[in-house]
């Protein structure tokens, strides 16, 4: 297989788990698409460097985190989340455990995490989606929802701890030799 054509394949396959990573990170969905398609143009670049022994997922991931921390050198901290590289490495840690969930795409993927929150309170689910998919904080959440912001921040903790023990549930235990 020619090198074009592996990256193809490779670059659609985890297209859409590296843009979950930056926008896990980021506050702004274009500057993602920004850091997305640098990270994939680098990837192409340094291609030669790919061991194929490995994932490609964590390689690709990483060149996404050093060019998100280059994006937060470059804008100062404003506009992005929690991005140093010890969190960066927990949000890997947590992509690559994602990735262990049975599925053949990230969407199929994805399919588990939507089951998930459907299993979650109607406050937590909505406190959920509006912090994570809208990007409110918490103090906008209270007013929108017409609840305290300490009753908000409880509703994201207990919600985002169900969602994790959920998601463990889906993900199969490594068979250890």
């Amino acid at each position: 297989m020619q090198p074009r054509d592996l990256f193809e394949i490779l670059m659609r396959e985890h297209i859409d788990s590296v843009r979950a990573f930056l926008l896990s990170s980021l506050r702004d969905a274009v500057a993602a698409e920004d850091v997305l398609q640098e990270t994939f143009l680098v990837a192409w670049r340094i291609l030669d460097r790919y061991d194929r022994k490995l994932p490609f997922g964590p390689w690709v991931r990483g060149i996404a985190a050093k060019l998100l921390l280059n994006h937060r050198r470059k804008l100062g901290r404003s506009r992005v989340h929690y991005c140093d590289e010890e969190v960066l490495g927990r949000i890997d840690d947590g992509f690559r455990a994602f990735a262990r969930i049975p599925a053949d795409t990230f969407d199929e993927s994805l399919d588990a995490l939507r089951d998930c929150m459907a299993r979650l309170t109607g406050p937590q689910r909505e406190s959920i989606v509006l912090h994570y998919e809208h990007g409110l904080h918490c103090k906008q959440i209270a007013e929108r929802l017409g609840i305290g912001f300490e009753a908000v921040k409880k509703h994201l903790q207990r919600g985002r701890a169900q969602l994790h023990r959920c998601l463990q549930g889906k993900i199969p235990t490594e068979d250890v030799a």
